[in-house]
């Protein structure tokens, strides 16, 4: 081989006669072996398509389309953001379901006070009645008090996760507890501190019931007599005689046909009238004289159960704070005078609140959003539901006269009240934090959706990736091993 190249060179350097050059001035392809283009390029191509692969399996094997931020650096971005509020969402929805957990504890220990209250309430019902003797109130007493006693217990022990629910905060403060109407037919206002109690003025021959006993409204025989203001063709009766009043003229020999002023000249000391169903007494005291003459002119001597509008005033006012002294520490008082007589047909009676001590209400929020907005909060408050809180502290139904029970029966169903509006308070937060909870999910899955269409993998999409590199890697690896194969033709030209 070697020969044949020389002579060749020979003859195209001498110019040998019949030798042409031009014959052999053809392409001939270069072979470069210092540096296997060929082998570097398939090489390169070899590895992009390897590391195509190589990804292709990472997603295939994750199941994300971004790995990490090079994969997609804004899709990661607002990945994270979204990823941020569907965890912050999953533990609000988890917020709002223990929410509901600590709120169903604290209702159901309400029920048990419900049922304990209502139980107290038949009890004073029952000790209210005049049949009752002292004994036996002192028996429903008994009741009573261990009552008070498990109602306190259930607030100080009723606790979710170590927060007390119906104890009440550490802070105390004293309260005006509601006043109370005694029984009597009026119109209570209750004010911060303070009640007013207004009536209609009570006239002689009214009754009117007082701590239980029916008192007929007397007076003087004066006002007995101005009571009387019959027409004519009325009837009158005075002391069991029953008259008809008629004018002067048409008076006959009939003596129970008289002039008004004839009828009212009837009415003695002591003196009992029947007009318009109604019965005025001619009030005596103890001399049997009229009362109009005496200092204290207020109970009749002959019927302590007929007695003057003042009297009566005064014992309404008295009873008023008798009332609205239950439940208290310190007992409800008069708010100014007593009044004597009415204004304008009204008298007005004033009541300074007793008070108690108790603590503050519990307030805690629960946080139902994955954002720091305040409006993400939902707060439940719950009063202190112990005797205290609920204005029934040391309540007594025993007495001789069955009073003090009747009294309890109002401040009872007061504590009723209290407890029924915390339940409802409490039912209505328990809806609100289910319909939370729902729109919560709603908002995670709609998130989760948004999130996955940006990050995870399209598994369709990555699988024929996947196959189309993992061909591509097969064929670079003939490929290269083909073009490191071509150098060795090199060889050949020296052996």
């Amino acid at each position: 081989m070697v020969h044949a190249i020389h002579g060749i060179s020979k003859h195209i350097n001498t110019g040998a006669k019949g030798f042409t050059p031009n014959i052999y001035h053809k392409e001939v392809t270069t072979m470069i072996v210092q540096h296997n283009i060929t082998a570097m390029n398939a090489n390169r191509m070899l590895g992009l398509t390897t590391n195509s692969l190589s990804k292709s399996t990472e997603k295939l094997s994750s199941g994300y389309r971004i790995n990490r931020a090079a994969d997609d650096a804004a899709g990661l971005s607002i990945s994270e953001k979204m990823r941020k509020q569907i965890r912050g969402l999953d533990q609000a929805s988890a917020n709002a379901e223990d929410g509901i957990s600590a709120v169903q504890t604290a209702e159901g220990a309400l029920t048990e006070v419900h049922d304990m209250l209502q139980r107290m309430n038949e009890l004073a019902v029952k000790a209210a009645n005049g049949t009752m003797s002292l004994d036996d109130r002192q028996t429903v007493q008994d009741e009573v008090s261990q009552l008070l006693t498990e109602i306190d217990r259930v607030a100080e022990t009723t606790k979710f996760n170590e927060l007390y629910m119906l104890k009440g905060d550490t802070d105390s403060k004293t309260v005006s507890v509601a006043a109370h109407d005694a029984g009597l037919v009026g119109k209570l206002t209750q004010n911060t501190t303070t009640a007013t109690f207004v009536m209609d003025e009570l006239k002689i021959g009214n009754t009117v019931t007082i701590g239980g006993k029916e008192y007929t409204i007397g007076g003087d025989q004066k006002a007995v007599k101005a009571s009387i203001t019959a027409s004519v063709g009325e009837t009158v009766t005075v002391d069991g005689t029953q008259y008809t009043v008629v004018e002067a003229a048409d008076k006959n020999e009939d003596k129970n046909m008289l002039t008004l002023d004839e009828i009212k000249g009837k009415v003695g000391v002591g003196s009992t009238a029947i007009y318009k169903g109604n019965t005025l007494t001619a009030m005596t005291d103890a001399a049997g004289k009229d009362t109009g003459t005496q200092t204290t002119p207020t109970v009749d001597a002959k019927n302590p159960l007929v007695i003057t509008s003042a009297k009566a005033y005064a014992m309404i006012h008295q009873e008023l704070t008798l009332a609205s002294s239950v439940g208290t520490d310190t007992s409800a008082s008069k708010n100014g005078a007593t009044p004597t007589q009415a204004t304008k047909g009204k008298v007005t009676f004033g009541v300074t609140k007793g008070t108690v001590d108790r603590k503050e209400g519990l307030n805690f929020s629960l946080h139902v959003g994955a954002d720091a907005d305040m409006t993400n909060k939902i707060t439940v408050g719950v009063d202190a539901m112990d005797t205290a809180g609920l204005g029934i502290k040391g309540l007594n139904v025993k007495d001789s006269t069955g009073t003090a029970a009747t009294y309890a029966i109002d401040s009872i169903a007061d504590a009723i009240a209290k407890v029924s509006a915390q339940r409802s308070s409490l039912g209505a937060i328990q809806n609100r934090l289910e319909h939370t909870i729902n729109n919560l999910d709603n908002v995670v899955e709609n998130t989760t959706a948004a999130e996955s269409q940006i990050r995870d993998t399209d598994m369709a999409e990555e699988m024929v990736k996947y196959s189309k590199n993992n061909i591509l890697q097969q064929a670079g690896q003939s490929m290269l091993a083909q073009a490191n194969q071509a150098n060795q033709g090199v060889l050949s030209l020296l052996s």
